[in-house]
Order: C-alpha cells, then structure tokens, then sequence
C-alpha cells in the first residue's frame, strides 16, 4: 500500500511526505468478512479504522429490539465510534462489514502519539471532527425537514455504492421509513427516469 491511501484520508496541507511514513507505519491492515462485527455496543472502542475496501454500517437496537442502521462507511471513509474513543466509554453503536472488507485499524495510544507530536496530524483531527459534526448536524436537520424520497436520493447522491449493493432493510431504517416505503420510492423514481 502506497502511502497515497494515507495521504488522501489524512489530507492537510502541513503534514510532510515524512510523516505520511509516520502514519502509515502507526496502521495496521486487517481484513474483514461480510456480516463480521468490528465494533460491538457494549465495549469500550480502543482503535478506529480507515476503509480501503469495503462497505460496512453501524446499527443500534430501537426499543423493539429491531436493527436501524445509522450511518454507511465506503472507502475512503474513516469508521470509528467517536463517544466510545474520545470520552473512554462504551460504544453505543455496532459496527458491521456488509462486503468483504480490507480495513486499516490504528490503535488509541499510536493515535494519541502522533495527535500529540505532529501538528499537521492534530489540525487534520480538528478539521475532520468539524466536517463530521456539520455532517451528523445535517442529517439530523434532513430527517424533519426532507421527504423520504429526497433523503433517499440525497443518498444516491452520496453514496451510490450504498443503493447498489446494501440490502433494502438496512438502506430503509436508515432513511427513517419502511422496507415498503422504500420499494415505492424506487418504483416513482425509476418510472421518471
């Protein structure tokens, strides 16, 4: 693996070609199978991960007991459980391999290293922390303030890898509506094409 992968997730202007080697070495490459869980709710997260291949989900348990997936990961994306990581407590969330997936898992301590030693690495954190809360802020506008349709194509927009290869259920919980609902939705959609 070049450090091209790294580079591109870790993109800041003041991180050097040097300390993309740093990073790098800081990972280690894991591969997971389709359905493998790498984060389960109820144990404090001690990594997080880069996706290189793949696509994963997580999920928690509604108060019936059934599975709503809460956010995708696609390459490129970094999958982590914020809460669990920064504040030492247990995740909330599972998080799913939906493929086949190659991963690059950075364990807390390295993580916390280079946070601590490379200024470029802990500018780099703040911007991707602030992108991330924008982007959570907007989702959660997005669910009271969009039709189920628009958030359906909202994620066609951003992630068609999703609606190719994730099973209904889990694109449906995600939107906030039924498998049903959903079939609908793709009916109208594709007659208007």
């Amino acid at each position: 693996m070049t450090n091209y992968f790294f580079e591109k997730i870790y993109s800041y202007p003041t991180i050097s070609k040097e300390e993309y080697n740093e990073i790098k070495k800081a990972h280690t490459k894991i591969k997971f199978s389709k359905n493998d869980i790498i984060i389960s709710s109820g144990k404090t997260c001690n990594e997080y991960y880069l996706v290189e291949e793949g696509i994963l989900r997580s999920f928690v348990m509604n108060y019936n007991g059934d599975e709503i997936t809460t956010d995708f990961f696609i390459e490129g994306d970094v999958l982590i459980d914020v809460s669990s990581l920064f504040q030492r407590i247990p995740a909330i969330e599972n998080i799913q391999a939906l493929t086949n997936s190659i991963l690059w898992k950075i364990e807390y301590p390295a993580f916390q290293e280079l946070f601590h030693n490379m200024e470029g690495f802990r500018e780099w954190g703040r911007a991707w922390m602030s992108s991330q809360l924008l982007i959570s802020k907007q989702r959660s506008i997005g669910m009271i303030t969009l039709t189920a349709t628009e958030r359906y194509l909202n994620l066609i927009h951003e992630k068609p890898e999703i609606i190719q290869q994730v099973p209904l259920k889990h694109i449906a919980t995600y939107l906030g509506i039924t498998d049903t609902s959903l079939s609908r939705i793709r009916k109208e959609i594709l007659k208007e094409t």
